[in-house]
């Protein structure tokens, strides 16, 4: 996976906005997921060059935050917070339920490859629980049947 010339601009415009080269990396590695779907590691090399780090400084990043995506996943990232507020309001069973629903566990994504399931430690946003974030958006005060026609609309 090569970056292509749109994003290595976009990468040195973020750079441009920084007084050290490295204060870009985050915006970087969004901008190469998103042309991409997942930092690879011969991306990760190539975003270590542009960057003058080691490719396993780049990966240490990607593998820290759970927004960056170190394997390809399904098309669809849906992370269901299971947080103590969550876990109280039912968001266990409710990610037992989206498991059975799909046919999946947390952790896999579905043969078709539309959805990957899982779990996030926190959302942020407590008193909405429980809810879950698919790519970027976030969906709350929830139930199983919201859920399942949720995931079902995703295309």
């Amino acid at each position: 996976m090569v970056i292509s010339d749109a994003v290595r601009s976009a990468i040195d415009a973020e750079i441009a906005k920084y007084p050290e080269k490295r204060g870009a990396l985050l915006a970087a590695l969004h901008l190469v997921q998103r042309e991409h779907g997942w930092i690879a590691p011969e991306t990760a090399k190539a975003i270590a060059e542009i960057f003058e780090i080691r490719a396993i400084e780049v990966m240490e990043v990607v593998t820290f935050y759970n927004m960056f995506l170190d394997r390809p996943q399904g098309r669809h990232q849906v992370r269901v917070c299971t947080n103590l507020p969550c876990s109280l309001r039912g968001a266990r069973e409710l990610v037992h339920t989206l498991e059975q629903h799909l046919g999946v566990e947390a952790g896999e994504t579905t043969p078709d490859g539309r959805i990957h399931l899982g779990h996030e430690e926190c959302l942020g946003a407590c008193a909405w629980a429980p809810m879950m974030r698919i790519d970027d958006t976030y969906y709350e005060n929830l139930d199983a049947e919201q859920a399942k026609k949720i995931l079902d609309s995703l295309k």
